[in-house]
């Protein structure tokens, strides 16, 4: 059996794992990355895109932004869409910030290459992934890597391995707390070759559902629809969706959806998930093992960074001088933060999503819609929380 001793070990090679990882390399901190599927699947895997303002200066900060800033298309602002008509919310003018839509996957394969570079340790297509000792001063993890075994020893262990990973799970039962919301709709996205019909992105709320314009570079849209969580895919061929889509998005005369070859399609069941506390002895959740946000508020991999970033900043004093306090008081700083975006998350989904059977609910949230596209003070409120609260 082979083993490694580090710092700290590290299940999970998503953004949470990977930033931590890179943060921990430019503290000087050893740290072993676990991950269950190749690097070729984690870097193809198309996720969100929406990086908040505070993500990219830290990725530029930490030095993996260039494709980014290369690539990646700065937007200064949304557009509400109801009633046919757009309500543009300024980004720059509300807060004099912006996001970016940069893919996860290129954020993945930056962080890769960096790691890489910089002879960093990423053991991909591991399995059998077990945790022990995280109770003590001794944590280990155990896995086979092309069917040999291997042990890592280490200071902590960081679980970055999202929602159905083994970090949470392995915690005892009882000493966590769970809050779990489930949202009776789902998305049905695709991926399109077809260049984006907005410079930004569409959320239009209709009779028919909700839909939301995106992109992810500019030959390739990004396009979803409220449907049923269980939705069959059966059901909705090429002619069907873009239909439907034409239907929720119109927006005038002046507007044109642009179609293309699907590339892409699935649907996506929307939930809320937060533990409670984010720590176990020297086991450390992050990203989505810890909580998950509907993707209304594109949080969730800002979220992520922004959990492992106050986690370095515990390591770094740790292996500094001695303090224990930052760790410490790791889940409490977190959730302040997750909460506030399980807020935000939630506010933008019930808003924009059709609630069947309730007329009274229809009114009122194009009341609120109208507030929020006419009053300065909303659409501020807004746009604060879209770009990103700012780093405690």
């Amino acid at each position: 059996m082979s083993t490694i001793r580090t710092q700290v070990g590290i299940v999970g090679a998503g953004p949470a794992g990977l930033v931590l990882s890179h943060l921990l390399h430019l503290e000087g901190i050893e740290s072993v990355v676990l991950e269950n599927r190749s690097r070729q699947y984690c870097e193809e895997r198309i996720r969100a895109g929406v990086l908040e303002s505070g993500t990219v200066d830290l990725l530029t900060q930490m030095g993996v932004g260039d494709r980014m800033q290369r690539e990646g298309l700065v937007h200064h602002g949304i557009e509400l869409r109801f009633n046919g008509q757009g309500h543009r919310i300024d980004f720059k003018d509300l807060t004099g910030r912006a996001i970016t839509v940069y893919g996860q996957h290129e954020v993945i394969k930056d962080l890769n290459q960096a790691r890489v570079a910089t002879g960093g340790q990423i053991l991909f297509d591991v399995d059998d992934v077990r945790i022990e000792g995280y109770e003590s001063n001794q944590p280990k993890i155990h896995y086979h890597l092309a069917g040999q075994p291997g042990e890592i020893q280490c200071d902590f262990i960081a679980g970055c391995d999202g929602s159905h990973g083994v970090c949470r799970h392995s915690i005892p039962a009882g000493a966590l707390t769970i809050y779990d919301r489930q949202y009776p709709f789902g998305w049905l996205g695709i991926l399109a070759e077809a260049s984006p019909s907005s410079e930004e992105l569409i959320y239009a709320y209709h009779d028919r559902g909700f839909a939301l314009h995106s992109m992810r570079s500019s030959q390739i849209t990004r396009l979803y629809l409220q449907c049923a969580p269980d939705e069959n895919l059966d059901e909705w061929p090429d002619d069907r969706i873009w239909q439907e889509l034409q239907t929720r998005l119109a927006g005038g005369r002046d507007w044109h959806l642009n179609e293309g070859r699907i590339l892409q399609k699935g649907v996506t069941g929307m939930r809320s998930y937060v533990v409670e506390p984010m720590q176990h002895g020297r086991l450390f959740l992050a990203g989505d093992a810890a909580h998950i946000v509907p993707p209304t508020g594109a949080k969730g991999l800002n979220l992520a960074v922004a959990d492992v970033r106050m986690l370095a900043q515990g390591l770094k004093d740790y292996y500094s001088s001695g303090s224990s306090e930052k760790l410490t008081n790791y889940s409490q700083a977190c959730l302040r933060r997750v909460w506030k975006v399980q807020r935000f998350s939630w506010w933008m989904t019930s808003m924009l999503h059709k609630h069947e059977g309730n007329p009274f609910d229809d009114r009122r949230q194009l009341a609120e819609l109208d507030y929020v596209t006419s009053s300065r003070a909303a659409s501020q409120s807004l746009a604060e929380n879209y770009v990103g609260l700012p780093f405690d």
